[in-house]
This record gives structure tokens, sequence and C-alpha cells, in this order.
């Protein structure tokens, strides 16, 4: 008589963390601030908040915005801290740089607010691979993070993982 076939993997105390199910899906909006510079590089403050105020910006609601100026122009600190400043409301975070930068900094500082007390002194697997781009940085922040908590951490499927952490 055959032995049934036994999912130890089912039967371990090894934990699947998915990181499709946990990093939401983000969207990124770009904003370029050239384009309340006169002649996209000179600002004029009055005609800067002006044009600032005058503008639509709901189409940052909800989302990562993403603070830029295309041109070479030379700026005050405070351009960019004003711009930030009235999209702040709306977005779920601003961060001055190019989609990459912003997408990085959500990621970290979605994944430092992650409650991980469920995987104390577990062996926990991440899964990265799927259907959609996870920032690279959301597994490097993750990771650093269970090696205080975990007994070890593990990347891919559970038939296949690569080793990254195994307390001593």
């Amino acid at each position: 008589m055959e032995e049934p076939i036994v999912n130890r993997v089912a039967k371990s105390p090894l934990v699947n963390l998915d990181m499709e199910e946990l990093f939401p899906e983000i969207q990124v909006a770009e904003l370029d601030i050239s384009q309340w510079l006169t002649g996209g590089f000179i600002l004029k403050e009055k005609e800067f908040r002006t044009a600032l105020e005058a503008a639509d910006h709901s189409n940052y609601k909800d989302k990562v915005v993403a603070l830029y100026c295309s041109t070479d122009a030379i700026l005050p600190g405070w351009a960019f801290m004003l711009v930030a400043a009235t999209v702040n409301p709306l977005a779920k975070l601003v961060v001055l740089g190019d989609n990459a930068t912003a997408m990085t900094t959500y990621a970290q500082r979605y994944m430092e607010g992650l409650d991980l007390s469920e995987y104390q002194d577990r062996p926990v697997i991440i899964k990265g691979c799927g259907d959609r781009d996870i920032p690279e940085q959301a597994l490097i922040t993750l990771s650093n993070r269970l090696q205080g908590v975990a007994k070890s951490v593990l990347f891919g499927e559970a038939c296949s993982s690569v080793p990254v952490y195994k307390r001593k």
C-alpha cells in the first residue's frame, strides 16, 4: 500500500509573505514645477504662487507625487516646499525626485510601518515573484526588519528558496 502524499510545507511553521498581497498598488504622478516658472527658468514669487494656487491639483489625490524641475533653473528650496505643501493634503506622499525615487521612498516608509509581531521567532519566506513590480527597496526594508523578529528569512518559493538570514 502506498503512503499518502504529505504536504510538508503546509505542515511546517514556515510563514509565507506574498509581496503582492502585502504591498499595496500605488500610482506615482510626476509634477514638474517648471510649468510655473517664467519661461521655464525664472521664479518670480508672486507669479509662481498665483499660478500654483490656480492650478488643478486633483490629479494628485491618493497618489505618490514625484516632484521635480525639468529645466536647469536654479531654485530656492522653498519653491519645492511650497509646491509640496500645496499638494500634500491630497497626496499619499510627496517626494523630490523621479518616479523611481518616489516608489523607493514610499516602499521604505510603508515597510517600516508594518507590524511584524506575528512573525516573532518564526521562519519566514518572502515571495517576491509575481505579476506586479515590487520595488526592491520594499524587499530590503522588509528583510532588514524581519532580522530583528523572525527566526529565519528566505526568498522565493518554499520548494526553491534562497536563505537570506538565519538567527544564530
